[in-house]
């Protein structure tokens, strides 16, 4: 045989024996889900100190009610004296499938405590709290299937529920499995608290403008400032804040435009269109409440950093839009507060119950010549926080 017929023969053979896959080796598994997206919206609800920052506070009232399937850590009374900067409210998380997939979903929490979810999660980390300063959260579904076309009852109680505007897209029904049944859901729900750091601080200068500054690396997308009073709302749309910016008193305005103002800068951010308007049933009570406050996009980065999500296979696309919540104790809220305390008006003082215990220490810290007041302010937050506690409320913080 010629050299040249032996060198064909070796290659042929060579060819043969790379076309043939190694018994040793492990098949190369794709991890990636070319055609399954996630999106996500949330909230984080701050109260800005003195110094603009977010402080430590305690709600005397839920933000919005949770159904009674929901589940809470503990049966949820330990939230009952359980502080933090931020309260991380109603996450939501929706997937996109054209055909039944099986998911994992892990959502950590810097220096944060899962609350409650829905469906049943597989683990929900710590497990038992120590004190304020306890490491950080995580909450874990180990095994989430879902369901494109399924007609599934979803649980439901008595009542309306701001819980239930959240269903109202077109995502994908979700199905967990547990001990006592299947429980079937739109999307995925959780909620917590942290002493994680926002990016933003903001106070009034002495011409009654919001100072506001960025704390963060990352230009905050947008910043809106909302002011609610005795019936009459305004709001003025600051756009992006690179270090620093002075916002203006909000001008008067109609609900309508300001929702029109919301859900554009909800969709530039990368949520269906059906989506933002589900976040803004969800909350708009809440967001146009009595009283002053910024509203704001958190950058990508800095939600990244309070909530690692990892969803297993990895998504072609994931959205997370949250919107931060800055409220502000202006001179105007002590008075109104100051004035509904004197007269003993306690429907004044419900549309300030959640954030009433921030609001009468900082009514506290600007009058230390009056020791009487003072003492009087302080009886009546302890009275009101010994009510809350043993109440229905104490459930839905």
């Amino acid at each position: 045989m010629s050299f040249k017929a032996l060198r064909i023969l070796a290659a042929g053979a060579l060819a043969a024996c790379l076309a043939i896959p190694s018994l040793s080796r492990s098949p190369v598994v794709d991890r990636t889900a070319n055609d399954l997206t996630v999106h996500e919206w949330g909230t984080f609800t701050s109260i800005a100190g003195p110094d603009g920052q977010a402080v430590e506070w305690l709600p005397l009232t839920g933000s919005t009610h949770l159904p009674a399937f929901v589940e809470h850590f503990r049966g949820g009374q330990f939230k009952c004296g359980l502080g933090g900067t931020v309260r991380m409210e109603t996450p939501v998380m929706y997937f996109y499938a054209p055909r039944e997939t099986t998911v994992s979903v892990k959502v950590s929490f810097s220096k944060g405590l899962i609350t409650e979810w829905y469906p049943h999660a597989s683990a929900v980390e710590p497990a038992v709290i120590r004190g304020q300063n306890h490491p950080d959260g995580s909450i874990r579904w180990n095994e989430v299937r879902l369901l494109p076309g399924s007609r599934a009852a979803l649980p439901s109680d008595a009542g309306d529920n701001h819980y239930y505007a959240a269903r109202n897209t077109s995502a994908t029904p979700v199905r967990v499995k547990t001990r006592s049944g299947e429980q079937d859901e739109r999307f995925l729900f959780y909620r917590g608290v942290s002493s994680a750091a926002m990016p933003i601080a903001a106070r009034l200068t002495a011409e009654g403008k919001v100072r506001v500054e960025n704390l963060g690396a990352e230009e905050i997308p947008v910043v809106m400032l909302i002011e609610s009073r005795g019936g009459k709302l305004g709001y003025r749309l600051a756009g992006a804040v690179r270090d620093q910016s002075l916002v203006a008193p909000p001008l008067t305005a109609s609900t309508e435009s300001m929702l029109k103002e919301l859900e554009g800068m909800l969709m530039a951010r990368g949520l269906y269109v059906d989506e933002a308007r589900a976040m803004i049933a969800t909350w708009r009570n809440s967001w146009f409440e009595e009283g002053s406050r910024l509203l704001y996009l958190l950058p990508a980065s800095a939600v990244n950093a309070v909530l690692p999500l990892t969803v297993s296979p990895v998504p072609a696309s994931t959205v997370r839009v949250f919107v931060g919540r800055l409220e502000l104790v202006t001179p105007a809220t002590e008075r109104a507060v100051g004035q509904a305390f004197a007269a003993d008006d306690q429907l004044a003082l419900d549309k300030y119950r959640r954030f009433l215990e921030p609001i009468l220490n900082a009514m506290i810290a600007s009058s230390p010549s009056d020791a009487a007041r003072a003492k009087e302010l302080r009886g009546y937050l302890n009275s009101v926080y010994a009510y809350a506690c043993r109440s229905p409320w104490a459930d839905e913080r």
